[in-house]
């Protein structure tokens, strides 16, 4: 039912608002709302926030983002964890409309002794409204003046619009005909879910090495010794592959043949042999005090490990023969196995929900407390899209509602519709297509939607390759092209991350025209040798640790909302910018990963904080370098050499630098 005045199409809003928007603690975001009246008189609005508790906080005044638009904004920032909401107040300004009126008819001799009276009015009224100690006496003082007739009228208006009087009816403005749209949810998470950078490692390949010709498994203890270095690139979440027992029915082989070897060691998420579930620890990579030791080491250099879930077998599994109504049977009385066709996935059963849903919510809130209580407060959760969503908003709700600190990644590599709902129904994160966005077009459009609408519910993590996925761009580009996609990845979104061997620009495929790796990590061990890798300087690790340092010490890093693209006359080279109040970041990368770019960037100086006409020193983050750059700025930026600019606005004065890069 539209209101007195009307407050429609209210911003940020999910699932028509059943569903709660998405926020961290001290993000900032922006409120919006379509508000107008009838007639001429001045309408104003506001936004209020409730926390958890239900205190009401100080109202934020809203603006027309554009004038003549209807259209409301203003932008807030919740300061604390929990379950807020938020409404948008429309009302009548009976103040602003006197000085509109006010404005035309005492310079022009209309009415002009009854309007003043009528202003004198006014302001006793909204003087009652503002407190003593905030200029309650300057908004009498305006109202003597209106009345004082030994005073010429234009005087007495200027008197009326006194700044000290302005100033106090803007803090306590005089309401009429009130509005409120409904309250809205707003759910407000710890700041992991928004800003982290990930790196993903399989523990068993840190430490691993041959004896007699077999194979033998890294452990935990032996992959604990790689995280000061993971930590020391800046990482701050350590993501870890399924660590359970592995099954030996229809094992895979190195490169996935289907026939394994005596020795090979299989692929983790084929989960559950006779040594145990989802529960156990797989007995190569050690006990559950080894694991527990590795968290506590990562723990200890300030890093989170965020466990994967799989909810899928090996035929070993126990649930097979304890569940049978958990797994579709086929006509002839066998478990249907995993396809993608023609993918096939022979070592793996997926799970039938219809039977015994309740038992697998049970089952599968049981099995998160279990590693939650091993201190796991991340989880990566494979292909949550083949399962229906109502049994992740019943898990996901369960586990929130008792421990809103647990975070959910959602790898759902699939249609936008399922990995938005997805977002909806709890899943603080998202795998996205950015892996197969390499284009200035596909790039800006992309990211156009993801910081757009979409950002109050859907937060992306831009993992740059996975053990599924070796993109042609990383195959052919060599390294140029991975310090591009690294750059990318870490400017344009909060959360980023690797999987081990990126550093080390590995890029060979199976075979042309495939994304998967030759010697796959996700069929065998695959020992590296670091060490080696960066006394020959084959790693782009000090680029990675670069930028991870940039975003730490940057907050227009730290959030998605706030990301403008400016143009570029060569569609080679992209630029763009983010913003966190005075924090202002612009990045330039070549996405040409063979040739060197050179290219004129047309900055939008608004966007920047500047006016058009100033020129300001920048300084580049990659490099250090100073240089001064205004509306029009020449790059030249050649692979290998100068892959990209990240370059922060400074406010120092205009002395010193160089006026191209």
């Amino acid at each position: 039912m539209i209101g007195r005045i009307p407050v429609l199409d209210v911003h940020p809003l999910v699932d028509c608002g059943r569903r709660p928007a998405k926020a961290v603690t001290g993000e900032t975001f922006q409120v919006s709302a379509t508000v107008f009246r009838e007639g001429h008189d001045a309408v104003a609005a506001n936004v209020v926030l409730r926390d958890p508790g239900g205190r009401q906080g100080p109202w934020t005044p809203m603006r027309e983002l554009a004038p003549g638009t209807d259209r409301w904004g203003a932008e807030v920032t919740p300061d604390a964890e929990g379950r807020w909401t938020y409404r948008v107040e429309a009302w009548s300004d009976p103040v602003a409309t006197w000085r509109h009126h006010a404005g035309i008819k005492i310079p022009a001799g209309i009415d002009t002794a009854l309007v003043l009276a009528e202003g004198a009015g006014l302001y006793e009224r909204a003087a009652a409204g503002v407190p003593k100690r905030d200029g309650r006496e300057a908004v009498l003082a305006a109202a003597d003046a209106l009345r004082d007739e030994s005073r010429p009228p234009a005087e007495r208006l200027a008197a009326a619009l006194a700044p000290e009087a302005t100033a106090a009816l803007a803090r306590h403005p005089l309401r009429e005909l009130v509005t409120a749209s409904p309250p809205l949810p707003l759910q407000v998470e710890r700041p992991r879910a928004l800003f982290g950078s990930w790196y993903e490692f399989f523990p068993r390949s840190e430490g691993a090495t041959t004896r007699r010709g077999k194979p033998v498994s890294g452990t935990f203890r032996t992959a604990a010794q790689r995280l000061p270095a993971v930590a020391a690139m800046g990482f701050d979440v350590v993501y870890l592959p399924p660590i359970h027992p592995i099954g030996s029915t229809f094992r895979k082989g190195p490169n996935n043949t289907l026939e394994a070897g005596r020795h090979d060691v299989g692929v983790p998420w084929a989960i559950g042999s006779p040594d145990g579930g989802h529960d156990a620890v797989h007995p190569d990579l050690g006990t559950l005090d080894d694991f527990d030791a590795f968290v506590r080491c990562a723990r200890d250099l300030r890093m989170e490990v965020a466990l994967d879930f799989a909810l899928q077998c090996s035929p070993d599994h126990p649930w097979v023969d304890k569940h049978p109504e958990w797994f579709r049977h086929r006509p002839d009385g066998s478990i249907a196995y995993a396809e993608n066709p023609p993918k096939k996935y022979q070592d793996i059963y997926p799970i039938a929900f219809d039977e015994d849903m309740p038992g697998l919510v049970e089952e599968t809130l049981r099995i998160l407390r279990h590693w939650m209580a091993h201190d796991v407060r991340i989880f990566r959760v494979d292909n949550p899209h083949t399962k229906p969503v109502v049994f992740w908003e019943k898990v996901i709700g369960e586990i929130n509602r008792t421990d809103p600190d647990v975070i959910f990644l959602a790898e759902a590599f699939t249609r936008p519709a399922m990995m938005h709902t997805l977002a909806a129904v709890g899943f603080q994160q998202s795998y996205t297509y950015f892996t197969w966005r390499n284009t200035k077009h596909e790039l800006t459009e992309y990211l156009t939607e993801l910081s757009g609408p979409a950002a109050s519910c859907m937060r992306p993590n831009f993992f740059v390759n996975t053990p599924d996925i070796l993109h042609a761009y990383l195959q052919d580009g060599g390294r140029p092209a991975f310090e591009a996609r690294a750059v990318l990845a870490a400017t344009l979104a909060p959360t980023w991350g690797v999987y081990a061997g990126y550093e080390l620009c590995e890029n060979t495929a199976l075979r042309p025209g495939s994304e998967e790796y030759l010697d796959s990590e996700k069929y065998q061990l695959r020992p590296r040798d670091w060490e080696s890798a960066e006394r020959e300087g084959r790693t782009i690790a000090p680029l990675i640790t670069a930028l991870n340092r940039i975003r730490r010490r940057h907050p227009a890093l730290q959030q998605l909302r706030d990301l403008h693209f400016h143009q570029v006359d060569n569609d080679a080279v992209i630029a763009y910018s983010k913003r966190s109040g005075t924090d202002v970041v612009l990045t330039v990368v070549n996405l040409d990963p063979h040739h060197t770019q050179e290219a004129t960037v047309s900055l939008d100086m608004p966007e920047l904080g500047l006016d058009w006409h100033e020129t300001v020193p920048v300084r580049d983050e990659l490099t250090g370098d100073t240089y001064h750059w205004g509306r029009a700025v020449y790059v030249r930026l050649e692979p290998g050499v100068t892959p990209a600019h990240v370059v922060v606005l400074r406010p120092s004065p205009t002395i010193g630098g160089s006026p191209t890069s």
